[in-house]
């Protein structure tokens, strides 16, 4: 048994937010039906070959598929019947867009008080700028998120769409929240969030250290400096990274490990502070010492020595790695016509109630079943084949 079996979501969300959250969901074991828009469905199915990206599919994993037009009467009626039923209601549309299809929370939860109904928005529900369009990029740099992932003198646009996963990480904790609410009272409630809102709150340690010592922001090589971290080189230039953190034995340990130990009495490495304050002598030391050996050889003798550290791995590392193997995170799911696909696990381990994983639904999948489920007759909604061709409803 899973910890979500039974509980009902229905997904009006297309890209990455709003999808990674009812992702997350589904994980636990919820039965996220998501809403597409025909012919096609949610654009995030095209951005590779075909309707049924990598990117979708990761965002999708275990889900049914309905398509109904919800500009249409009785795609409307079909959709007002879905949410009437569910548990939890997800949707990433610019505020004001659900209650132009009559969905929004007001117009229905008088037919379901119970229901957790979640939105997730670029800049919040309200406010100077919640009509704007956000993106994840906005939201990062906006939030302050991309200042302490970039360097400000060349600034670069990262490579993952953080704030847009942070807002689906935040959202599903929110409806999970809800959830439990839900238990003790019976009542439902609006949950929302934001790439501005979820971002900004997940620098609660740099912003704190900001608000309470005022002067200059942090930015990416603050913590580098405080957290005594270094990326360094080897020989070949393969890259790997060190963590000494606070603990004054990893400093001694790392001076074992490179055969340095007549550094221990120097006045310039004395205790944390001194380190923090010559970190530029000891990058040039660690730069100078690395760059005579290899990543292995180097990184076996930190680990003998007990220093944290590891590879900077590239994902063809990661797939590779005998640890990422041991915990079984790549997975392989197969669907029943687009085969088999794999996947990455759950970030989390349940022990009394496992998680689960299985392949992303094609657009429309599951729209004949739904409907029956619903009580309404087979073609009561145009159909479309994988070829985007429509078969009109009867």
């Amino acid at each position: 048994m899973t910890a979500l079996e039974g509980v009902q979501v229905v997904e009006f969300a297309s890209y990455v937010a709003g999808p990674y959250a009812g992702a997350l969901l589904s994980d636990l074991g919820a039965e996220v039906i998501k809403v597409e828009e025909p012919p096609r469905g949610d654009p995030y199915r095209g951005w590779a070959s075909g309707n049924y990206s990598s990117m979708f599919c990761s965002l999708n994993r275990s889900k049914r598929s309905i398509l109904a037009d919800l500009k249409s009467d009785r795609g409307l009626e079909v959709a007002r019947s879905l949410v009437a039923d569910a548990d939890i209601l997800l949707e990433n549309s610019r505020p004001g867009a659900m209650e132009r299809l009559g969905l929004g929370y007001e117009q229905v939860k008088a037919d379901n008080p119970g229901l957790i109904y979640c939105s997730i928005t670029g800049f919040g529900l309200s406010g100077p700028d919640h009509q704007r369009p956000g993106y994840d990029t906005v939201g990062q740099a906006m939030s302050g998120l991309m200042s302490l992932l970039t360097d400000l003198d060349n600034p670069q646009p990262m490579g993952i769409s953080l704030s847009d996963h942070l807002a689906g990480l935040f959202a599903a904790y929110g409806v999970l929240a809800a959830f439990a609410a839900r238990s003790r009272t019976g009542e439902g409630q609006r949950v929302d969030t934001s790439l501005l809102q979820s971002s900004t709150t997940f620098l609660a340690e740099n912003m704190a250290r900001y608000l309470h010592d005022g002067g200059q922001p942090p930015t990416r090589r603050t913590r580098a400096r405080t957290a005594q971290v270094y990326a360094v080189r080897d020989e070949a230039g393969a890259p790997f990274v060190v963590h000494l953190s606070s603990p004054d034995k990893f400093w001694r340990s790392l001076l074992q490990a490179i055969d340095r130990t007549d550094l221990a009495d120097d006045q310039r490495f004395t205790d944390r502070g001194q380190r923090v304050a010559h970190r530029e002598d000891i990058q040039a030391l660690l730069d100078e010492t690395f760059a005579t050996g290899s990543r292995a050889t180097w990184l076996k003798r930190l680990r003998d020595a007990d220093v944290p550290a590891g590879p900077l791995n590239t994902l063809a590392d990661v797939v590779e790695d005998e640890q990422i193997r041991h915990l079984g995170l790549v997975k392989e799911v197969e669907h029943p016509s687009a085969g088999r696909m794999q996947l990455l696990g759950s970030g989390v381990n349940l022990h009394g109630t496992p998680t689960r994983l299985g392949p992303a639904p094609i657009a429309g999948d599951d729209t004949k079943n739904i409907l029956a489920e619903l009580g309404f007759p087979e073609g009561y909604l145009p159909t479309t084949t994988p070829d985007g061709a429509t078969t009109p409803a009867r």
